[in-house]
């Protein structure tokens, strides 16, 4: 199994790198997360917008997989699928969904759009899809599962029972129940063809001797457990969101593959040591198009911060980085890089929990030279100027894993793979 992950706070460009793999592989499979997500492909000129679904059903060999770990909107799904075959990707008989799958219900929508109300200016930029009150239905034991589609009666009481307390916590929002059981029990008959016991699925594409690749979803600094709490999402988006979102043990994992943006973004609140909020930053967001594929919203911008990808190195255990969007550093007469944080007068090389010690952080950076040419016709890792290869190899010796894949341009072709 392969696993492509974010290593900073998501928006790396991993659809990219798995549409480039996934032309070599078996089963492309989503672990974690859900409509939240946000990858856009551009082949032949084509532009694809995945949210959901694993963006290797470009590869029209390939099967794809919604794996257990992630919460699924079924008309979101549908909607996707669609949006997808209307474009000419002929999905029939190569894309599944597991059976042991929580659902979002549209209530989940309704009730993330107010526990972000009540947050006020605490709140942490939720795209309001319902994941976080999905995955809290999964973790208070009150979610409803795939499988229940096909146990009608079982599923009514448990939508019933899980609406009535939504009412009883935020009061009788506008919802009809009645009509929504009647579209689920059209959506589940919709559903059938897609569903599988995914466990045994991969498990025996393993013994076959398949070849795996994981797409994961949001990024290691948005994880429930390690990123920057409570500014999280609601599941793990690291290496164990793999083996727990798929039921696929640590053994069975050989490369994992770490996205890394050539500068930083984040969006929605939270701590962000690196934020520009300048005119640099704003040439940065200009030139590299930063604006959401799921949400549209402005992306926050600055410099690359070497003690987010060492500390997301550490917990991952990447063992190469596809480095993307470096031709967006072209502008640039020089480029900053933070190293280490300064607190209470200590220097500090790791991420810290503690966000009130984090907002009074001073970071630390390295200078380096711009390279102010075009990178975008660059295919080979000798033909990128020597200030811009001097900025990969910082990077490499900094954090101990080599570079393997650059991006200098939005196509499938505009990627340069470095032979170690």
């Amino acid at each position: 199994v392969s696993v492509v992950l974010g290593t900073q706070w998501g928006d790396e460009g991993k659809g990219k790198l798995v549409d480039i793999l996934a032309q070599n592989i078996d089963v492309c499979v989503r672990c974690q997360g859900g409509n939240n997500a946000g990858h856009t492909i551009v082949v032949g000129g084509v532009k694809y917008a995945f949210h959901m679904l694993p963006s290797g059903l470009v590869n029209m060999d390939c099967i794809s997989v919604v794996g257990s770990g992630v919460v699924v909107h079924l008309p979101s799904f549908f909607e996707e699928l669609e949006d997808l075959q209307k474009q000419g990707l002929d999905c029939d008989d190569r894309l599944f969904i597991s059976d042991r799958c929580h659902l979002v219900f549209d209530f989940h929508q309704i009730v993330d759009g107010m526990k972000e109300g009540e947050l006020g200016r605490g709140s942490i930029g939720t795209t309001k899809k319902g994941i976080g009150p999905a995955y809290s239905s999964k973790a208070s034991r009150s979610g409803i599962r795939v499988h229940h589609l096909y146990h009608f009666d079982e599923f009514e009481k448990r939508f019933r029972t899980i609406v009535s307390a939504r009412h009883r916590r935020y009061g009788d929002f506008e919802y009809d129940v009645e009509a929504e059981l009647q579209r689920y029990r059209q959506l589940a008959e919709r559903l059938r063809p897609f569903v599988i016991d995914s466990v045994e699925f991969l498990h025996k594409k393993l013994r076959e001797g398949k070849r795996i690749l994981v797409e994961g979803a949001n990024a290691l600094m948005l994880d429930i457990d390690f990123g920057t709490y409570p500014y999280v999402t609601s599941s793990n988006t690291g290496v164990g969101g793999v083996c727990t979102g798929l039921g696929i043990p640590p053994n069975k994992i050989g490369s994992v593959i770490g996205v890394a943006k050539a500068y930083t973004t984040r969006v929605g609140g939270g701590p962000f040591p690196t934020e520009l909020v300048d005119e640099v930053g704003q040439k940065l967001r200009d030139v590299g198009a930063e604006y959401g594929v799921t949400t549209g919203r402005p992306r926050r911008c600055g410099w690359l911060d070497l003690v987010v990808l060492r500390y997301s190195t550490m917990i991952n255990g990447y063992t190469s980085l596809n480095l993307t969007k470096l031709d967006v550093l072209d502008v640039f007469d020089e480029i900053k890089v933070a190293v280490s944080y300064t607190i209470d007068g200590k220097e500090v090389t790791s991420f810290p929990a503690d966000l009130d010690d984090l907002a009074t952080a001073s970071v630390n950076y390295v200078t380096l030279p711009g390279w102010k040419q075009s990178i975008s016709k660059c295919r080979t890792f000798e033909d990128l100027p020597e200030n811009c290869q001097k900025y990969v190899r910082f990077i490499e010796k900094d954090v101990g894993v080599p570079v393997q894949w650059i991006g200098v341009g939005a196509g499938r072709e505009e990627m340069i793979a470095i032979d170690h």
